[in-house]
């Protein structure tokens, strides 16, 4: 039985270059790396770390809110008409 068995990934080169730089600071290879989380993986029965969506900020909870306000009233808050409105959008993207 071999030592080790050979694992061909693919991956962005500025990822792998990155993931190279912070580990080198722990003196370790992205191969090392590698090893730790599959036996990580092994030891836990299952990836170990949480997996999840990351969550909106307040202020985009707020504002998802008072959309969804507007929606079930049909009706804006705001007296701007919608030719202003995209104005003003354009006007702030380019801020």
């Amino acid at each position: 039985m071999a030592k080790t068995a050979n694992l061909n990934i693919r991956i962005d080169p500025k990822t792998k270059e990155e993931a190279e730089k912070l580990f080198s600071n722990f003196g370790i290879t992205v191969t090392d790396a590698v090893n730790l989380f599959l036996h990580q993986s092994l030891l836990s029965g299952g990836l170990p770390f949480s997996v999840k969506l990351p969550e909106p900020n307040t202020a985009t909870l707020a504002a998802m809110k008072e959309i969804e306000e507007m929606i079930a009233k049909k009706s804006s808050t705001s007296s701007q008409g919608v030719d202003d409105f995209f104005k003003d959008m354009d006007l702030d993207a380019n801020r």
